[in-house]
């Protein structure tokens, strides 16, 4: 696909993934609306977009909200006359143990990390399809694929967005519209700093621009799905064992951050005192 005279909406654009996708999209020429909840820091992508690509623009709310999520979509469609691409990155973290995690926070990175690409798509795939085409880019989580500690809502939530974009890729069959995923493992981004609870993993982290341009790559070459990094050994590894040697998968995952006696205990206390999972004091 030629990116020049395009026009993208890309979720979650403010830093880390969405900062450098928006950028290196407008250096493909393409003009770009991006969307996060804080507008400083939007405005300072679109700043750097508009160098290469002048028109364009952002829209700042938050896309948990199915009215907003909705909106950006008919805005973008309505200031530019088009919506060639879509690129669904918003996402939120979530590390905490289960018994630590509130219903509220379920559907909070549930709203966030899938249904914001389900709201999306489904705005944007009518205008695609009346345009004869598009593309629709998901970024989800190696998370999804091997779960580690900690990230049992989170990885549900993209293991939620790899479903969906395999289903869109049978049902859109025919349509001109194409759709790919890209799977990140461990990326340098400010999530890292968003965690509820102590992570164990302190290997090396990959830099946001290598997602990116698996993005561009899944745009360009209409790649199906890509993997980042490629051929990494420690996610083909756990790819691998998660399939022949699961058993000997959670035994590692459990040494390397093991559940504390004393959390089993205080959950266990407030089952007695009639609390639900997620019934937090």
């Amino acid at each position: 696909m030629e990116l020049r005279s395009r026009v993208a909406l890309v979720t979650g654009a403010s830093s880390g993934i969405g900062r450098e996708t928006a950028l290196a999209l407008a250096r493909r020429g393409a003009t770009v609306v991006a969307v996060a909840r804080r507008e400083a820091l939007l405005r300072s992508v679109v700043e750097g977009c508009r160098a290469t690509a002048p028109h364009s623009d952002f829209l700042a709310g938050d896309l948990a909200e199915q009215s907003f999520a909705e909106r950006c979509v008919e805005e973008t469609v309505r200031r530019f006359g088009r919506l060639d691409l879509l690129v669904n990155n918003a996402g939120m973290p979530l590390h905490k143990q289960i018994y630590h995690t509130s219903r509220s926070d379920v559907a909070q990175v549930m709203n966030v990390n899938f249904m914001s690409c389900v709201w999306c798509s489904f705005a944007a795939i009518p205008h695609m399809l009346c345009a004869g085409g598009g593309t629709i880019v998901n970024v989800s989580s190696f998370a999804a694929v091997v779960t580690p500690p900690r990230e049992a809502v989170y990885a549900a939530s993209k293991a939620a967005m790899h479903a969906f974009t395999a289903g869109l890729w049978s049902e859109l069959a025919g349509s001109g519209i194409h759709v790919g995923l890209v799977t990140p493992g461990a990326i340098d981004t400010e999530i890292w700093d968003k965690q509820a609870e102590p992570v164990a993993f302190d290997g090396r982290k990959t830099p946001a621009s290598a997602v990116a341009r698996a993005i561009l790559e899944v745009i360009e070459k209409r790649r199906r799905e890509r993997t980042v990094p490629r051929r990494h050994p420690g996610l083909v590894a756990a790819r691998w064992l998660r399939q022949l040697a699961p058993s000997l998968l959670l035994a590692g995952m459990r040494r390397m951050d093991p559940v504390p006696e004393r959390v089993i205990e205080a959950a266990r206390e407030r089952s007695r005192r009639g609390r639900r999972l997620g019934e937090l004091d």
